[in-house]
C-alpha cells in the first residue's frame, strides 16, 4: 500500500516532463547561488495553471529546496564548532539522493513527498 498522496494517476507525458524538470532544475544551485530555489520557482510560477500535477510537484520541489537551504545555512553556522562540516556533507548527500528519487518518481507519474521538507507554499 502506498503512502497517501503518492498514488499513481493517469498523468500526461508533458506534465511528467515538467514535474521532472522542476525537481532536477534544483541542480542549477550547484552553479548559481540559490538557483536551487529560483529554478523550481520559475517552473512553478509559469506552469502551475497548466496541470495540477505540475503545480503539486513544482511546489514540492520548491518547498524542499527552501528547506535544504535553511538546513545548509544552519550547518554552515555550526562549522564554527566543527560539527557543521559533517552536517553540510550530510545535507548535500541527502539533497542529491532525494532529488534523484523525486525525479524518477515524478517521471513515473507518482506524486512524491520529500521527507524533512517544511511546507512553506501550500
Amino acid at each position: 500500500m502506498s503512502e497517501p498522496g503518492t498514488e499513481t494517476q493517469a498523468i500526461g507525458s508533458e506534465a511528467r516532463s515538467w514535474a521532472l524538470g522542476a525537481h532536477l532544475s534544483a541542480l542549477v544551485g550547484i552553479v548559481i547561488p540559490f538557483g536551487n530555489i529560483i529554478a523550481p520557482l520559475v517552473i512553478w510560477l509559469t506552469k502551475k495553471e497548466a496541470d495540477p500535477f505540475i503545480d503539486d510537484q513544482a511546489k514540492e520541489a520548491l518547498n524542499f529546496n527552501i528547506s535544504v537551504a535553511i538546513y545548509a545555512i544552519a550547518a554552515g553556522v555550526l562549522t564554527v564548532i566543527l560539527i557543521g562540516f559533517l552536517l553540510l556533507a550530510a545535507v548535500l548527500i541527502f539533497w542529491v539522493v532525494m532529488l534523484v528519487i523525486a525525479a524518477v518518481r515524478s517521471n513515473n507519474g507518482e506524486r512524491f513527498r520529500y521527507p524533512l521538507s517544511i511546507r512553506f507554499i501550500k
